[in-house]
């Protein structure tokens, strides 16, 4: 897997690509666009922070990119709608720079409550100006609109300061506010009502402009307004006509709409007595740049090893507390499709996943693209991973469904994939027990093995002597029978046959094998996704 680091990043992250074995590695942290843009299709990753356009056209240029990763929080400069058309697969590092931005924002609260600016500025030029006088954050109403991890550390910090804190977020669970113990109330009652209001959201279509002229209207007095989300929430013309006209006592802000900022009204905004200007360094701690670091290295090691990634943008994902328990019906559901999907010949009208049993408790999505991506897998030429999966089958018209059933069955959690086309209707039941995934049904057949690189699945009627026939044949050719599983409704009736073999079955002994037992099904399955885990 070649990948290509495109900006500095700290050099924590960077050994743990140089170590993996899979990896071959290029930093190259100078490069123009033009450059860029003619080197990346030799590359399968692509790690970037905040100068890199990872837009549209450098991904098109990217012709065998699988992964992008981004040493940040933030994902302003990638294109995510573009790359999951592509199937890239785009991660960034939400929780390394956390504290960073936590403190920082507490710093600059306290700079422009204490006025420590103004008293520099005045000491630096000789002056010895003890009437500056400063506020107390104690007994003062701080609003803090989006209360995302980062929101609520500096909620978290503020109450130690015997604030009274609100918060303003539509999306935040009843949970989460009661953990937070601070009132929830509208955007325009925390603007009237707030001395500090410190701004945590991300930039959308929902939050650009958030602050504009008529919101600094309802703000009181000498607001403190801090703001070290992103640039484009505030209004800045609107902005610097507030500081201007006396209506905010100060601005602290780290992040612009343009960065760096050219724009004349920018600048004059960040000249103003009253603001406090930083150029975008709410992440920039040795810490914050350490933990990104490493965060997008070890999710690169993880897909050059197969693995699920934790910190993917653009496909679903469990909550992390629940990726130890949820991994191995990732992997149970990737070799269920593997192995339905190579008993299926036609094209596909509907697939369900059904889940029994304590997993159905949980969010299954996560499961159900998984197996998505491998159903489709072998049933269309371009490359289907969880992030362009459910794309495609939307494309092929496929429908999908997803059922969940907490009632437990003969196991105690259950995976059912079952798929639907032109005359053709196949089901597979698996779970996972003693550490290993297993195969409990297909079709109407009760059956019980592990799935293994290569098997033979046969349909025959049952009648003495068809095992014996079929043993004979695979040791004619040097085939090597490691286990079998015999299922059949009745005596005499159809029986079917599931054999792993030690190594592969070539096409003619397949069809000797159709002939000799006069087969009313018959194939070969190479299961890639059962090999043993490294």
């Amino acid at each position: 897997m070649k990948i290509l680091v495109a900006e500095k990043i700290a050099k924590e992250g960077l050994l743990i690509l140089e170590k993996e074995p899979l990896a071959e590695l290029d930093v190259k942290t100078d490069m123009s666009r033009e450059e860029l843009l003619g080197i990346i299709g030799n590359y399968d990753a692509l790690v970037i922070r905040s100068a890199t356009k990872a837009d549209r056209e450098l991904l098109d240029a990217g012709e065998n990119l699988k992964v992008v990763a981004r040493a940040g929080v933030g994902l302003d400069n990638v294109d995510l709608k573009a790359a999951s058309e592509k199937g890239i697969i785009v991660c960034n590092a939400p929780f390394g720079n956390i504290n960073s931005v936590i403190e920082h924002a507490m710093a600059l609260i306290l700079a422009a409550c204490r006025k420590l600016v103004k008293a520099d500025n005045s000491i630096k030029s000789g002056e010895w100006n003890r009437s500056i006088k400063a506020m107390e954050l104690k007994d003062k109403v701080v609003g803090v609109v989006g209360l995302n991890k980062i929101g609520g550390g500096v909620v978290t910090r503020l109450k130690a300061f015997g604030c009274e804190v609100i918060g303003c977020d539509p999306y935040i669970s009843e949970k989460r506010v009661q953990d937070l113990g601070i009132r929830l109330v509208s955007l325009d009652e925390l603007l009237a009502s707030s001395d500090v209001i410190s701004l945590h959201v991300p930039l959308n279509d929902e939050t650009r402009n958030l602050i504009d002229a008529p919101q600094l209207a309802q703000m009181k007095d000498n607001v403190i307004l801090v703001n070290t989300a992103r640039g484009g929430i505030i209004n800045e013309q609107a902005l610097l006509n507030a500081l201007e006209s006396g209506k905010i006592g100060a601005a602290c802000v780290d992040v612009w709409s343009e960065e760096p900022p050219k724009s004349d009204h920018i600048k004059q905004l960040i000249a103003h007595e009253r603001t406090i200007a930083i150029p975008h360094l709410g992440a920039s701690s040795v810490e914050a740049q350490i933990n990104v670091s490493i965060d997008v290295a070890k999710d690169i090691v993880r897909f050059a090893n197969e693995q699920p990634l934790e910190y993917a943008a653009n496909i679903p994902r469990f909550d992390s507390s629940m990726m130890d328990q949820m991994r191995p019906f990732l992997r149970l559901v990737n070799i269920m499709a593997d192995f339905v999907s190579q008993l299926a010949d036609s094209n596909l009208n509907k697939i369900t996943f059904t889940y029994q049993g304590d997993v159905a408790d949980y969010c299954c999505t996560p499961i159900s693209v998984c197996g998505l991506a491998a159903l489709l897998d072998n049933k269309v030429e371009q490359d289907v991973n969880m992030v362009n999966a459910s794309l495609i089958a939307e494309n092929m018209g496929i429908t999908i469904e997803e059922i969940k059933n907490a009632e437990p069955a003969a196991f105690a959690n259950t995976v059912t994939i079952g798929i639907e086309g032109p005359g053709l209707r196949r089901t597979i039941v698996g779970t996972h027990f003693e550490g290993q995934p297993r195969i409990v049904r297909l079709r109407d057949y009760q059956v019980d093995f592990a799935p293994e690189e290569h098997m033979l699945v046969i349909t025959y009627r049952d009648q003495p002597g068809m095992i014996g026939k079929i043993g004979q044949i695979l040791g004619e050719h040097d085939i090597n029978i490691a286990a079998m599983n015999l299922g059949r409704q009745e005596k005499l009736g159809e029986a079917m046959v599931i054999l792993s073999l030690d190594s592969a079955v070539a096409s003619h002994v397949v069809a000797e094998i159709g002939s000799v037992v006069d087969a009313t099904f018959i194939k070969y399955l190479h299961l890639i996704k059962a090999r043993p885990e490294q």
